[in-house]
């Protein structure tokens, strides 16, 4: 039996007067068949702000097999109406899928995923820890071992040689924000609520792991009516309080050369005007971390742009001089902060939702959601700006890296990707942009891994808030076309670009063919330097021979290396494919792919070796200190170097 599902962004929308009233009684169901009935019933306003209310899990990713599919199986199947699943072809990617579709939904809307026991269940763990990092909520539904233990071992267990109680399950206790064991159905009354809280809490928000052992997940329960009513779900956004407020008044007034550092929490907390206002009426400029990139529109005379090692040499230029960095929804990772490098002579003002983030780097911490934040202190600084030759350098220094990123992504056509000269990544992205003339805010790019996210970081003109979907907290290669899957089921009606290197797309490609299957169509485009590109380049920064990344470079049978036919093999998933020479034929091949009924995969040769030299930043990579290679040895003395310099802007010893 085929059955068509809605996409998840389309399910049955209702008014909040239409909610049921609080019944009484009971009602006689399994563990299973009580979770996924509560996941169902749980509603949330439509973003689009009209009133309706939507289904807050858009749906759920599932394979099944021993340990759930008897179980969960069941149980999904009796609500696959009000809250579909999804087959997918591997758990980590189906899993990535659901982050990118949180993700996509600025964390107002989710997915929940379900496995089997034992390598079904530890195939989450990766995409566990990516979402703990990226602070991005999913719901992990993995199978586990019986409570009874009649069966002990069972097929697929993980034995403890001293703890009878431990599973496979637990290896998700350090990347989950919360984790719990169902040992019996009554326990879902508590363990469902604490869940929803982590994952729709601004400060907590992570991933959460149910475990469900199997003979729990078939076990009945007479379980409250009440329980499963419709409910409206609100979202927790911590208030700014007021003697931290005060607290740093005093700083930001004394400020000379302000700048604002955007991350991820600023488009999470809808504060993307709320930004734009304080940074023009207090003439501060604004640069954007990775997971913050597309807070500021790419053309506002205040965004110096990317941030950091990735970064563009007008926002670094300005955070090395600047007085005061307001670090806005960011965790400060070392890519942002240049390895603690890049604004040591600031002081840091933390506004974040999670004090543990806000105090990094030793800041004044304004613990409180972005938006409510910087309106509270837009309100308290009324008349206060930045000096006015440090607004005026801001702007000029924009202004000059936008003409630069138009010169590095529109390279005359017959210096790129003809004969023996190869694109580089730039030349693809300024393909890819141009060829939506017509809608260019309709776009959503995503990427991951390897050289693509520096480059994109740069170069990528985001259209508007959400266009930009780079996951570089974990840089998980293989996130990319699971990720890209994930954001088009939140926005059927964007077009959704994935862009990845070779090596990703090896890692983790099946979800092409879920793409298909769901009608879910990208456009992915794949920039084929026949290996590891980007660690190859930081092997030899780091005085190494290249070794083990390219595949020349690498240890081969009498076949050599495999000649890789990436658009054959797409073609084999069930998407349109093609092969193209150069830029030209890229842009040629984009009109196609835009035009296409399914998910539309291109692939370019590109060079392994040539980078954006424009912008950059320092990064910490630990360099051996012996080595029989004198190219070591110099790499050395340039990290000691480094270090030292570091050392003396920052007061340590």
């Amino acid at each position: 039996m085929n059955e068509r599902v809605a996409p998840p962004s389309t399910g049955a929308a209702h008014t909040p007067a239409q909610a049921a009233q609080p019944q009484t009684g009971t009602v006689r169901l399994t563990a299973a068949q009580a979770l996924v009935r509560y996941l169902a019933a749980q509603r949330v306003a439509a973003e689009d702000g009209s009133g309706r209310t939507e289904p807050l899990f858009g749906g759920v990713f599932a394979i099944f097999g021993h340990g759930n599919v008897a179980g969960m199986g069941e149980a999904l199947y009796q609500h696959r109406h009000e809250l579909p699943t999804f087959r997918a072809h591997n758990e980590q990617a189906m899993a990535h899928s659901a982050i990118a579709y949180a993700k996509a939904h600025m964390r107002r809307r989710m997915m929940a995923v379900t496995t089997s026991i034992g390598p079904g269940a530890t195939n989450l763990v990766t995409a566990a820890a990516l979402a703990h990092v990226n602070r991005l909520p999913v719901l992990l539904l993995p199978g586990d071992i019986f409570v009874s233990r009649a069966p002990d071992p069972v097929l697929q267990q993980v034995e403890d040689f001293h703890d009878g109680g431990i599973s496979a399950n637990d290896a998700f206790k350090p990347v989950s924000r919360y984790f719990d064991r169902i040992m019996h159905p009554a326990q879902l009354l508590t363990a469902l609520p604490r869940a929803l809280r982590v994952l729709t809490d601004a400060a907590l928000c992570g991933p959460v792991t149910l475990a469900l052992p199997q003979d729990v997940q078939a076990a009945a329960y007479d379980y409250p009516v009440d329980f499963f009513m419709p409910r409206l779900v609100t979202f927790h956004t911590p208030a700014p309080v007021e003697s931290e407020i005060d607290a740093v008044l005093g700083t930001l007034r004394a400020a000379q050369r302000p700048m604002i550092v955007a991350g991820g929490g600023v488009l999470y907390s809808g504060a993307t005007e709320a930004l734009h206002a304080f940074a023009h009426a207090h003439g501060i400029p604004v640069a954007e971390t990775q997971a913050g990139k597309s807070a500021l529109a790419w053309d506002d005379p205040l965004n110096a742009g990317a941030m950091g090692v990735t970064g563009s040499p007008a926002a670094n230029a300005l955070a090395r001089d600047a007085d005061c960095v307001l670090a806005v929804g960011t965790r400060l990772q070392d890519f942002t902060t240049g390895s603690n490098s890049l604004f040591t002579q600031a002081q840091v003002i933390g506004i974040n939702a999670n004090a543990f983030d806000g105090l990094k780097h030793g800041a004044l911490v304004v613990e409180a959601d972005a938006k409510r934040a910087l309106e509270t202190l837009g309100a308290k600084l009324e008349g206060w700006r930045a000096a006015a030759d440090w607004s005026e350098r801001a702007r000029s220094l924009a202004a000059q890296w936008r003409d630069t990123v138009s010169r590095l992504t529109n390279a005359p056509q017959h210096e790129v990707g003809q004969g023996s000269t190869l694109p580089y990544d730039a030349d693809v992205i300024g393909a890819v942009q141009r060829s939506a003339a017509n809608s260019p805010a309709n776009d959503i790019v995503v990427c991951a891994a390897g050289t693509l996210p520096a480059e994109l970081h740069k170069l990528w003109r985001a259209g508007r808030p959400g266009a930009y979907h780079v996951e570089y907290g974990y840089s998980c290669m293989g996130y990319e076309i699971a990720g890209g899957l994930g954001a088009k089921l939140a926005h059927p009606e964007r077009e959704v670009i994935v862009m990845v290197g070779d090596g990703s797309y090896l890692m983790m490609n099946s979800e092409l063919a879920t793409s298909v299957m769901l009608g879910a169509k990208m456009v992915v485009v794949v920039l084929d330097n026949r290996g590891y590109g980007c660690i190859n380049r930081l092997q030899q920064a780091c005085g190494g021979a290249p070794f083990n990344n390219l595949f020349e470079d690498c240890v081969q049978g009498p076949a050599g290396a495999p000649q890789i036919d990436f658009a054959a093999h797409a073609r084999a998933l069930g998407t349109h494919a093609e092969h193209v020479a150069n830029v030209g034929e890229l842009e040629a091949a984009m009109q196609r792919a835009r035009a296409a009924d399914r998910t539309y995969v291109i692939v370019i040769d590109t060079d392994p070796a040539r980078t954006t030299d424009e912008g950059g930043w320092w990064w910490e990579v630990a360099v051996p200190e012996v080595s029989q290679r004198g190219a070591v040895r110099e790499a050395r003395a340039k990290y000691e170097a480094q270090i030292a310099a570091r050392r003396r802007h920052d007061g340590t010893t």
